[in-house]
Order: C-alpha cells, then sequence, then structure tokens
C-alpha cells in the first residue's frame, strides 16, 4: 500500500485516487496546474476536485477558478464502512468489523455552510458519489501507550463500491434534497422531525437554503423562525 501524501488541502488516499481516476477517464489531465492551483483532472475543458476533506478548505480554490471555467466539485459521503484493523502499520489484518455509523445525503448541509458563498454558481456542479469504503487501521499513538479500542491512527481508505450519485447545479437542485412533505411556512423543528434529523442539523439545512437562495424566512413563531420555499424543488440528477 503505498503511504500517504500531502497535497496541499488535503492527504491523498486510495478513495481519492480512485475517485479522481472514475472522474478523470481515459485521456484526462491529471494533476495538472490552472494559474496557482494543481486541480485533479480536466476533462473536455472541466476542472475537476475530488474533496473528501472540508468544503471549506477548497473554497477560496474554487471561487476563483470560477472566474474563468467550469468547475465539477465531487464530495463523497461514505454511507457504509468497513474498520479493517492491522497488528501494525504495514501489518497483517487482525479483524474487521462494520462500523455502525452511516451518512446519508443530508450530511451535505453539515459542510454545505461553509460553502454558501460559493454554490449556486453557473459555472459550477456539485456532485455527491455515496460510497462504501474500507478504513485501514493501526494501534497505537505512542510506543508508551497501552492499546485501547479507540487508540488508533488512520493509515487508509478504499473504495469498496459507488452506490449512487446525485448531482446539484441550482438552488432548487439543493431544496429538492429535503425529501419531505414540510408545512407553509415551516420551521426547523418541521425540518428536524420530516427528515428525521437532529435538530442542530435541521438549522444548518435552513442556513443553506436560505443563503442559496431556495427558501427565504417570512416570519417568526414564538422564539422560532419560518421559511417558505423560493425555488422550485426540481428532482436532482441521480
Amino acid at each position: 500500500m503505498p503511504p500517504l501524501a500531502t497535497r496541499g488541502e488535503s492527504v491523498e488516499t486510495s478513495l481519492h485516487r480512485d475517485l479522481k481516476r472514475i472522474y478523470a477517464g481515459p485521456g484526462a489531465r491529471i494533476e495538472a496546474r490552472v494559474a496557482s492551483y494543481r486541480i485533479d483532472a480536466i476533462v473536455d475543458g472541466v476542472l475537476i476536485e475530488v474533496q473528501h476533506g472540508s468544503l471549506a478548505a477548497i473554497r477560496d480554490k474554487i471561487r476563483r477558478l470560477l472566474t474563468d471555467h467550469d468547475v465539477l466539485v465531487v464530495k463523497p459521503i461514505v454511507v457504509r464502512k468497513t474498520l479493517v484493523y492491522r497488528k501494525r502499520k504495514g501489518g497483517a489484518v487482525a479483524r474487521s468489523r462494520l462500523s455502525p455509523k452511516r451518512g446519508r445525503l443530508l450530511d451535505l448541509f453539515d459542510e454545505l455552510v461553509h460553502f454558501t458563498n460559493v454554490f449556486p454558481h453557473p459555472r459550477l456542479t456539485l456532485e455527491m458519489p455515496l460510497v462504501e469504503v474500507e478504513e485501514i487501521r493501526y494501534p497505537g499513538h505512542g510506543r508508551r501507550r497501552r492499546y485501547r479500542a479507540n487508540d488508533f491512527q488512520v493509515e487508509d481508505q478504499k473504495l469498496v463500491q459507488v452506490l449512487e450519485t446525485h448531482r446539484l447545479q441550482t438552488a432548487g437542485d439543493l431544496a429538492a434534497l429535503v425529501a419531505c412533505d414540510l408545512p407553509a411556512p415551516f420551521s426547523t423543528a418541521h425540518l428536524a422531525t420530516g427528515l428525521d434529523a437532529p435538530r442542530w442539523l435541521a438549522q444548518r439545512i435552513a442556513y443553506c437554503l436560505r443563503h442559496t437562495g431556495a427558501a427565504k424566512q417570512v416570519g417568526k413563531q414564538g422564539n422560532a423562525w419560518l421559511y417558505q420555499w423560493q425555488a422550485g424543488r426540481s428532482k436532482i440528477a441521480a
């Protein structure tokens, strides 16, 4: 297994390399330079950035590139993860288990709160592959520390499969992610109940909807802000 390498905004894992290979396809320019930035791939003039880390880390970069280029940002969401534990770094596998943590498409809003001054944009496309991965771990953060179940370091993440893919280009596409019936107007309490989501995530969803123009504030009910749709809830590409 190749070692992880620092790449400026992120550490390149096998997951990143595999997704880059999928989206680039044959004949693409890989790790190309555009202005002062390194770009994962360029296909038919479109700049492709695979970002497993925070969208905030590439926010300024993408905003500047959109001035002169069409950009596709690929934001994988891990919905299924198998944890593979090695006896030591690079050593034999000791055990594996399925992680109880499951991601879902709504997790995008947790990242998008840091990206609403970039998305939506007529030259920008966000694509979210829902992926299954293996995460390779090995024990210990230091020789003197005794082994504990949660005392580990991540060696790599590997792509197992892409389960489905969703694409966002407009505020209406973003509104379509809120796949539940809501009253008019609605509050974050309605969002939390309808989406079976924690209130903090519902508040971030409302923030993203408002700042992207998908919804607007129309008043308050008690201490709760009320919202109504402003953009049509289109069916997002999948």
